[in-house]
């Protein structure tokens, strides 16, 4: 059985695979906070063998989007409190990144306390972090989209061919697309935040 931590962070996050028997350190990994990050990361998790289960540090601002990734695709993940970080912290620092060894104290903490919450995702809530993730690949499709055409719109100044235009305006088709199902979809997630959290609704900014 492995145990792999991960130290979340909001533009990257690091794991560290440690053997539950042993206590040894199998390999480290950093990859992007996105959805091709969170893929890269869960193949590489499968390619260490076939039992597994994921610590994160509870910091669900940055890290709710991998855990959703994860149980999404079938993988247990366990959340460990970051007050029980501290000390493990302070006890394992060394010259040099940290981020792998937070993450590798995230493991090791999950070693020693068995019962740590799990994470888990069912019913209405389910559905929400679905369509919450989906909304945001959506965002981040549209975004590369949007750095692209800002790329040819500033080539036609020099080069106004018809073929570059006409890229440029199929990219601005996509976003147009791409924003209107952002927008069904946050109207669609604000219905179903109606039923489960209708007092969050009532909070400026919410």
């Amino acid at each position: 059985m492995i145990v792999i931590g991960i130290d979340p962070h909001m533009k990257t996050h690091t794991a560290v695979a440690v053997d539950c028997a042993t206590g040894a350190s199998l390999g480290t990994r950093t990859v992007s906070g996105d959805g091709s990050g969170h893929d890269g990361l869960l193949t590489w998790a499968r390619g260490l063998g076939p039992e597994r289960y994921f610590a994160i540090e509870d910091c669900r601002h940055v890290s709710g989007r991998l855990e959703r990734h994860l149980l999404g695709n079938g993988e247990r993940v366990v959340r460990v409190p970051p007050k029980m970080m501290a000390g493990a912290r302070s006890s394992a620092r060394t010259y040099g990144k940290s981020d792998p060894i937070d993450a590798a104290c995230v493991a090791r903490a999950a070693l020693r306390e068995p019962g740590l919450p799990e994470a888990s995702l069912a019913g209405p809530k389910h559905d929400v972090r679905l369509l919450a993730d989906h909304r945001d690949d959506l965002v981040d499709e549209r975004k590369r989209i949007q750095k692209r055409l800002r790329w040819h719109c500033h080539d036609l100044e020099a080069f106004p061919e018809s073929t570059r235009r006409r890229i440029a305006l199929a990219e601005l088709r996509q976003i147009r697309e791409l924003t209107v199902a952002v927008r069904d979809l946050e109207r669609e997630i604000r219905g179903l935040m109606r039923e489960l959290a209708p007092d969050l609704l009532a909070i400026p900014g919410c």
